[in-house]
């Protein structure tokens, strides 16, 4: 949905370049637009017809104000909208009971329960400061309980020990008696999910809600289901007083339409969307700023939020020290700029977030390609001695030879990591001699990744 919506409403700012005022003409032409764009992305066909006539209303005869032109000023009114469409702001998770506070997870097979629990999890380990038990219910498949035991530990959390000859019921009030004599602040209960919905599963998780009254229900749904997440949505919602939406697999889906139609279906407003495989892809969801993502406007705030996050200041300011001092940049810093990428998430994940037009620049880069490009790049340094990273100017012809084996590359491989290798240590060198004025204006001469000034990445 992001891209459909965004090529369509790029293209339509540029037709209407030039014209005085918002008509009904150039009006009609946008929702035109919006309206197939919502519709290819399975958004609900009662939510597009409420949210076409929104946008409508608003629009309609409404001056251009300041410097703004039409199109930008339309481009407003429907991020605006999309944002009221999804949930006007956050809507943080409530913990307002008498510990242990209560989280049913519910909703398909297949839809990320199990993964979304443990990320759960470890959101509240590190924000709210929580000491976090999980549980799981589903008896009917073995393999679920052992999921959740394997990453519950990878969230740092506490795992409730279940079997497949026990009952939900029972396993459930297991649990919640142990949290209670331990001090847990918060019970996260893993559910059994269908393929599809059925009588026993609905029966099921009503009386697992009767029995531990969880200060939050929360739906999990595949953002990537379409209109079968419409349908899910209605049938949980005739079931289950849900307090909130958990959206995962929102990183690999191109439409989202789930996004848009499963918030206005339930009622509830939508907590968390899942971002990533990672046991930490799991971000707060705001309504405004998943709206400007869609539109192509970026979402610098989650950009600044994910390199903070994944940047070591100590290790930062130790290479800082380290240029500063003379002492030379070495492929062992080399290795560590390109591990610090990966921690924050890829370059795909990082260029998500930037506005469209930035990214329209670097649009001639395969992401996929750069992605192994950079983890290529690290198997070749890790395959080299350490006296070899310290000096790297012992690699001859036999070395780089033994490094592109035990890379599984070709020795040209090698050259062109070492010549990347040497033209960053260069730039430190200028660093140090306080160059580094002179050396950002050559930086905005080089060639881009995609052409347009920006400057060719290290890695």
């Amino acid at each position: 949905m992001a891209s459909a919506l965004t090529d369509k409403l790029t293209r339509l700012v540029k037709e209407m370049r030039g014209q005085a005022r918002i008509t009904e003409s150039n009006v009609q032409d946008m929702l035109r637009e919006v309206r197939m764009a919502l519709l290819e992305a399975d958004v609900a066909l009662p939510v597009v017809r409420d949210f076409i006539a929104r946008v409508k209303e608003k629009a309609l005869g409404q001056e251009v104000l300041g410097s703004l032109k039409p199109g930008q000023t339309l481009v407003s009114i429907v991020n605006r909208e999309l944002a009221a469409t999804m949930g006007e702001g956050i809507a943080d998770i409530n913990l307002a009971a008498q510990p242990p506070a209560v989280i049913l997870m519910a909703g398909l097979q297949g839809a990320g329960k199990t993964t979304t629990t443990a990320k759960l999890a470890k959101h509240l380990i590190e924000k709210r400061k929580k000491k976090v038990l999980t549980v799981s219910g589903d008896v009917y498949r073995p393999a679920a309980i052992e999921q959740l035991k394997t990453v519950t530990k990878q969230a740092g959390a506490e795992w409730f020990p279940s079997t497949a000859d026990q009952k939900p019921l029972d396993i459930a009030r297991a649990a919640i008696d142990y949290a209670r004599k331990h001090y847990f602040d918060v019970l996260l209960v893993d559910t059994a999910g269908r393929l599809a919905i059925d009588e026993a599963l609905m029966q099921e998780i009503k009386d697992l809600h009767a029995a531990l009254n969880p200060v939050e229900t929360l739906f999990v749904v595949d953002a990537m289901q379409g209109q079968d997440a419409i349908n899910t949505a209605k049938a949980f919602k005739e079931a289950l007083p849900l307090t909130g939406i958990v959206l995962t697999k929102l990183d690999g889906d191109s439409r989202g339409g789930a996004a848009l139609s499963v918030r206005q279906i339930t009622g509830a407003p939508i907590k968390f969307a899942g971002v990533s495989e990672k046991i930490d892809g799991l971000e707060v969801f705001d309504a405004e700023r998943h709206a400007g993502r869609i539109l192509g406007m970026g979402d610098i705030v989650a950009l600044v939020e994910q390199v903070t996050a994944g940047v070591d200041i100590e290790a930062a300011q130790k290479l800082a020290a380290k240029v500063k001092s003379g002492d030379g940049f070495d492929l062992n810093d080399f290795l560590a700029q390109i591990q610090q990428m990966k921690q924050m998430g890829g370059l795909s994940s990082l260029m998500d977030k930037l506005p469209s037009q930035l990214t329209a620049k670097a649009g001639a880069m395969d992401m996929d390609k750069a992605e192994k490009d950079i983890k290529r790049k690290e198997g070749i340094i890790q395959s080299m001695t350490p006296l070899e990273r310290r000096k790297p100017d012992l690699i001859k012809a036999t070395r780089k030879k033994r490094i592109a084996n035990g890379a599984g590359v070709h020795v040209q491989e090698v050259n062109r990591l070492l010549k990347e290798f040497e033209q960053m240590q260069g730039m430190m060198k200028k660093m140090k001699g306080g160059g580094l004025m002179k050396m950002m204006k050559k930086m905005g001469g080089m060639k881009g990744l995609g052409g347009g000034g920006m400057p060719k990445m290290p890695f």
